[in-house]
């Protein structure tokens, strides 16, 4: 905000990020420096959070999902600087999984191409975001907050080492039939085709649909999980000090 970073912003500030005819730029990590030298307003992505987290000495930080390969990466090439990010930087970041609407398979390949260790709080699979679990399995699992701060403590002090991703399900009351969200997925995806939306515009667009069509089930369970992750990394924050 006019050319600064700020680390735990008051509710003005909250309010005019929120704010949806406020001119609030995305940044992620590439975009930090640009938006800096222009005095813009931007709201981080799990990147730009990540690198500031770590300027500013904080070790965890709790996000929804964090991004990575989009479908048809294949042809696009459509890969989130979310996934450089956490191989670069030492922050433990907890989650509920990739977004959705990703390929979330090959999400989870590249972090381990990448050497991000992806830990399960509590489940053997990683979480679906909107929904409990997708039949991936983990290979490392933690089963409360002082596990959670070991494994963190151990990967910070690993020569060269980035940072871990810990993920945990939605709240059960909350979570979304996996089909039921896949079948949305495919919807708003051949809808967005028919509208002409592209590039970086078709995310929002599934996200709304998605909202839309769950009757709001969607949004209810993303607040949830926010709450529950920040709850978490909170508790795993505690254990670590």
């Amino acid at each position: 905000d006019g050319g600064r970073l700020v680390v735990g912003a008051g509710r003005p500030l909250l309010e005019r990020l929120a704010d949806p005819e406020g001119d609030v730029a995305k940044a992620g990590s590439r975009d930090l420096g640009p938006l800096l030298a222009a005095g813009r307003l931007a709201a981080t992505t799990v990147s730009a959070t990540m690198r500031v987290a770590h300027m500013a000495g904080i070790a965890v930080f709790a996000t929804g999902g964090i991004g990575g390969v989009h479908r048809g990466a294949a042809a696009s090439f459509d890969v989130s600087s979310d996934i450089d990010e956490l191989a670069a930087t030492p922050v433990a970041v907890v989650c509920s999984g990739a977004k959705s609407i990703l390929d979330v398979s090959a999400t989870l390949e590249m972090l381990e191409a990448r050497r991000v260790p992806v830990v399960g709080y509590g489940v053997d699979e990683l979480p679906g975001f909107y929904s409990i679990g997708t039949g991936l399995l983990l290979a490392h699992r933690v089963d409360g907050p002082r596990d959670a701060a070991a494994a963190i403590r151990v990967q910070r002090a690993l020569p060269g080492a980035g940072g871990i991703l810990i993920v945990q399900p939605p709240p059960a009351e909350l979570a979304l039939d996996r089909a039921e969200v896949e079948a949305w997925i495919v919807e708003g995806q051949q809808d967005a085709e028919r509208s002409g939306i592209r590039a970086g515009a078709v995310t929002p667009h599934l996200l709304g649909f998605i909202a839309r069509s769950s009757g709001g089930r969607a949004l209810r369970a993303n607040a949830g999980l926010v709450v529950n992750n920040a709850r978490t990394a909170g508790q795993i924050a505690s254990a670590l000090t």
